[in-house]
């Protein structure tokens, strides 16, 4: 059994470096959705008002629709 219990400091750096590389990965993923959500509007913008029905949405849905699921997988 051991008396002392023993950590490993953390590296000089280690944390300000984590929190840039955490600031860009939300910053890629932001874009990325920006770019989704922008792609699925004008593909479904393209659409008739019938085939937007068929598919359970009115011209009025469609930014609402494309923003929630360009963020879906982030």
């Amino acid at each position: 059994m051991a008396v002392f219990h023993q950590t490993n400091a953390v590296p000089f750096g280690a944390i300000s470096v984590h929190k840039m590389v955490s600031f860009l990965d939300r910053a890629i993923n932001v874009v990325r959705a920006k770019f989704i959500e922008d792609r699925t509007y004008e593909t479904l913008s393209r659409l008739t008002p019938a085939q937007l029905r068929d598919i359970g949405l009115a011209d009025h849905d469609l930014p609402s629709f494309c923003r929630d699921m360009s963020r879906r997988g982030f």
